[in-house]
């Protein structure tokens, strides 16, 4: 059977099977601490994604400063995974590291506001052009909330959103698209309603398949990101969010545009970088320097729009209007704190400026790795992030990022890397650069990477005919 890739699955499986044996000999305390944790930790780790890496057993941290971090054993890693975007400005920014000490004295939580939830607010509203914002306590809170006040406001029930989406866990994301059919994502667990009934599926880029989708003039919202991340990197044609935007307001749908990955593009995300107009923003991870949090800001006639839906609610049920929305560490004092530091002192135009020259050498050198050793893959950018694809062209949606895929040889090269003192997101070949992130560490995973392909394809047929 032939891969995407164009590299045989046996030549996978040996060079596999001894990155494997190197692992185990080079991390015994992490081999420990695995050992001892599946009698306390359902699956062995605090999240279950936190066994989905390469390694035979879970690489356990000590420690973490910048675009470093330091293992149980004592080995240094240089880290282009930042945890998944979590860590984007870097791991304890000095900034952000003084604002927990400065608030951890002052109160952690109290279900109040200080000045720094109103510097904040105008921060955002400066640096994202929208007025009026609210904070949560993650992306998929966020990503929840605003979908609700979607449905509020237009009496709407349907949710769209494009095939092979991120949103965090939000329930009505958890759809795909089938020949044309909305079903659940697979793997989906303990859902107990069909969400094909409240959400529909279309491919990103397809414009006729979006427009078919609103016709009906039933949804409430589109919620998508501007650049899709979670499948593998698709960027959108040239004029398609245009359209996407025409087309919504056409049909009296709202636009949801979710920055939390795309906030690599620069200090105001695609939205400002691309001039986009969405009714909500949405951003979690990395908003308050790796702190939990997020935020979601709207349009004067959003807010507007919002006062009425909860007067509605309130006299509709005799209730307050906001059931369903908030969590009592929401917006709590720390959060807010480090939240002003991070916006303030570390996403700065200057951080990004960095980033963005150091993701665009990455990027170059990658095109020039795969001529070299004459794969067909491809890389594509946005921003600080760039990604190796297993296809000769960048995929232009979900399934064609998905049909890229090749499991077993992604987590093959990712181990090589670990063993090697490197990481990079687990999911697929995703690299993030910090504000700490040097030319010798991007010149080191392109050396190393080189390397590990150079190995790989020196296994007897290799290459796929």
């Amino acid at each position: 059977m032939s891969t995407s890739s164009g590299i045989s699955e046996q030549a996978v499986s040996t060079f596999t099977a001894r990155e494997r044996e190197r692992f185990l000999a080079n991390n015994p305390t992490s081999a420990a601490l695995a050992e001892r944790a599946r009698h306390s930790l359902f699956g062995g780790v605090p999240m279950h994604w936190m066994s989905d890496w390469s390694t035979p057993v879970p690489l356990f941290l000590a420690s973490a400063q910048g675009a470093r971090f330091h293992d149980v054993d004592g080995h240094e890693y240089v880290d282009f995974c930042l945890g998944d975007t979590g860590s984007m400005f870097g791991h304890s920014p000095a900034p952000v590291a003084r604002a927990i000490a400065e608030q951890a004295g002052n109160g952690l939580t109290t279900m109040l506001p200080g000045e720094d939830a109103v510097v904040c607010g105008e921060l955002l509203a400066a640096r994202f052009g929208l007025p009026y914002w609210q904070v949560a306590a993650t992306a998929t809170d966020a990503n929840r909330y605003v979908i609700r006040w979607a449905r509020a406001i237009t009496g709407r029930k349907v949710l769209l959103v494009f095939d092979g989406c991120y949103h965090g866990t939000v329930d009505d994301v958890m759809v795909r698209w089938r020949d044309g059919v909305t079903t659940h994502r697979p793997g989906l667990i303990g859902q107990a309603r069909n969400l094909a009934k409240t959400s529909r599926a279309v491919p990103f880029n397809d414009l006729a398949a979006l427009e078919a989708a609103l016709a009906s003039r039933d949804v409430a919202a589109l919620i998508m990101e501007p650049a899709m991340t979670n499948i593998g990197m698709v960027l959108p044609e040239p004029g398609f969010l245009e359209k996407v935007r025409e087309l919504t307001r056409a049909y009296g749908t709202l636009l949801i545009i979710d920055e939390t990955h795309t906030i690599s593009t620069g200090p105001g995300g695609c939205t400002r970088a691309w001039h986009l107009e969405p009714d909500f923003l949405t951003l979690g991870k990395p908003v308050a320097g790796g702190v939990p949090a997020s935020v979601y800001g709207c349009t004067a006639e959003m807010a507007q729009a919002m006062q009425l839906a909860r007067q509605h609610a309130s006299e509709m049920t005799h209730g307050h209007g906001h059931s369903g929305m908030g969590t009592t560490l929401s917006a709590n004092a720390l959060a807010m704190h480090c939240m002003r530091a991070n916006l303030e002192q570390v996403m700065t135009d200057a951080a990004y400026a960095h980033m963005l020259a150091l993701a665009a050498r990455l990027a170059e050198g990658l095109r020039r790795l795969i001529a070299r050793h004459a794969l067909a893959w491809s890389v594509t950018e946005l921003g600080a992030r760039c990604e190796f694809q297993f296809c000769p062209q960048p995929p232009k949606n979900g399934a064609e990022a998905e049909a890229a895929f090749h499991d077993s040889l992604q987590m093959a090269l990712h181990l090589y890397l670990i063993n090697r003192g490197i990481l990079i997101t687990p999911f697929h070949n995703m690299t993030l650069c910090c504000p700490d992130t040097r030319d010798a560490d991007v010149d080191r995973l392109l050396e190393t990477l080189d390397q590990a392909l150079g190995e790989l394809l020196a296994i007897p047929g290799a290459r796929e005919a």
